[in-house]
């Protein structure tokens, strides 16, 4: 599994997660305006949900795509958040478990 032992690795899976997600929000943006067939909005949830969720904020704004639906706006949100909490745990992880295994004095 990768995880925080492999930063490198890590790195590596966010930067492609995070670059297809850019690209899947371009392509379907570029549908849109041309008026072809779209990107299921689940798809490009999936995309955020592991990991793509930076690139899939930018792309939001930058491509000015997705603005408007709020359903779809909402849950993208909300996947940044719960991503917050992830990244939080994992960072106040080592901080906790010390203290939680601080005895108190007699």
């Amino acid at each position: 599994m990768i995880g925080l032992s492999h930063p490198a690795a890590l790195g590596g899976y966010l930067l492609v997660v995070n670059a297809v997600t850019y690209l899947a929000f371009l392509r379907d943006k570029r549908r849109s305006v041309a008026r072809e067939w779209r990107t299921p909005e689940k798809r490009l949830l999936t995309l955020a949900i592991i990991g793509g969720w930076p690139a899939a904020k930018l792309a939001q704004r930058r491509l000015r795509h997705k603005t408007r639906k709020q359903p779809f706006a909402f849950r993208l949100n909300m996947i940044g958040v719960a991503w917050a909490w992830v990244l939080f745990l994992l960072l106040a992880a080592p901080y906790l478990l010390f203290l939680l295994s601080i005895s108190p004095g007699p």
